[in-house]
């Protein structure tokens, strides 16, 4: 069975969560990370020299990098329900791309500094800078859904996974503003229908 590696809070360990409900595959989580620890022991960084979560042990084929193992689930075990084929395909790569290169960055900022940093350590000058990048970006996947159903195209596809995380931290922060991106946010209540989403992303923000 496949094993993941990973605490269930992690943004990106419920990207893989995610998938294995899409793709109804079965699989055995362990705690590691955060407060459980042991991402940074010798054993875990023989597996994952990066030392984060997750990671993947698929009958002994070891995998990180989250958007990575999304793929690899999806093309291993999705018989092609969740990819995607033609210029489809490199529209899903491009945005998955740049959740993680351009969207996470800030994003990660704002959630450390607003959840899981006390109030009294909390950078407001680099919380607030982060926000201000924030208020750009957004609205550019914003318009590409004004003429998309989703992410890639016309229906879900792996592309949409991601970047759903990424919106589930984003409209559950509170005391923060948000433009009105009416084109996201339907996009967004409606990956909140999915069953792999009400089950892996209704945690709180901690």
């Amino acid at each position: 069975m496949l094993k993941i590696l990973g605490r269930k809070d992690s943004i990106n360990v419920m990207k893989v969560l995610w998938t294995c409900e899409e793709l109804n595959l079965p699989f055995e989580r362990v705690n590691v990370g955060g407060s459980f620890g042991f991402a940074k022991q010798l054993d875990y960084l023989r597996l994952n020299p990066n030392g984060r979560v997750p990671t993947i042990d698929d009958d002994g084929f070891f995998l990180w990098e989250s958007n990575v193992i999304v793929r690899y689930l999806a093309s291993t075990y999705g018989q092609r329900r969740l990819l995607l084929e033609g210029k489809a395909r490199w529209v899903g790569e491009q945005w998955m791309d740049w959740q993680q290169t351009t969207l996470l960055p800030p994003m990660r900022t704002v959630f450390l500094q607003l959840i899981r940093t006390p109030a009294d350590r909390r950078g407001a000058a680099v919380a607030q800078a982060a926000h201000e990048t924030l208020l750009t970006l957004w609205p550019m996947l914003d318009d590409h859904l004004s003429r998309n159903a989703f992410v890639a195209g016309s229906r879900f596809s792996i592309a949409d996974i991601p970047l759903g995380c990424m919106a589930y931290r984003w409209y559950g922060l509170e005391n923060v503003e948000r433009p009105a991106l009416e084109h996201l946010e339907a996009w967004w209540r409606g990956l909140e229908e999915r069953p792999g989403y009400r089950r892996h992303l209704t945690l709180p923000l901690t």
